[in-house]
């Protein structure tokens, strides 16, 4: 780390509008705190008017951070893998009026086609067919080892404001690193 340059990298920053940026392993207690950061800092820029907005950006936060966290869980074998999954990066930054929320991790390669399928499924819904799956998987029954509801993406497309925009990047035989922006 010795030829890092900070003032670059807040150049960069800047540049991109980047408000918070977060890379390492997520924990709970980390996205508590960051989380409460956020809030604090939105609100802060947003001023007590604007709640609604401060909420939704917050939500989309705890939504992308909790959805890594429960994958991790789900699909670490060992303290290797749990550890090498739970590294993400985490970004809020502006795009003209509206913020933007993005998160990336390591996922296993076999599991990002049904998570892209997934998506494009979310992407073909308009506002009303987003709150009828909303509610059809919240009444339908859970399986008693799963680690929510599974409404997270549902949710984050909801309050979006524009399509759920995602990518992927091969990083070994059989991992990704998988993107998602949420515009909010």
């Amino acid at each position: 780390m010795s030829s890092l340059n900070l003032y670059h990298l807040r150049k960069t920053l800047d540049a991109e509008q980047i408000l918070i940026c977060f890379n390492g392993p997520l924990s709970r207690s980390i996205i508590e705190e960051i989380g409460e950061a956020i809030r604090n800092y939105l609100r802060t820029l947003e001023g007590s008017e604007n709640r609604a907005r401060v909420k939704d950006v917050f939500s989309v936060f705890v939504e992308q951070t909790q959805n890594i966290r429960h994958y991790v869980a789900k699909v670490a074998e060992d303290a290797e893998t749990e550890s090498r999954l739970a590294e993400a990066t985490v970004v809020i930054g502006r795009a003209g009026d509206d913020y933007v929320v993005a998160a990336g991790n390591l996922i296993r390669k076999s599991d990002f086609p049904g998570l892209q399928q997934h998506l494009q499924h979310l992407d073909g819904l308009d506002a009303q067919g987003l709150k009828q799956l909303y509610k059809s998987v919240l009444r339908a029954p859970r399986d008693s080892d799963a680690s929510g509801a599974g409404l997270g993406l549902i949710d984050m497309a909801r309050r979006a404001r524009a399509p759920l925009d995602w990518d992927s990047v091969t990083v070994d035989d059989d991992h990704v690193f998988f993107s998602l922006r949420v515009t909010v």
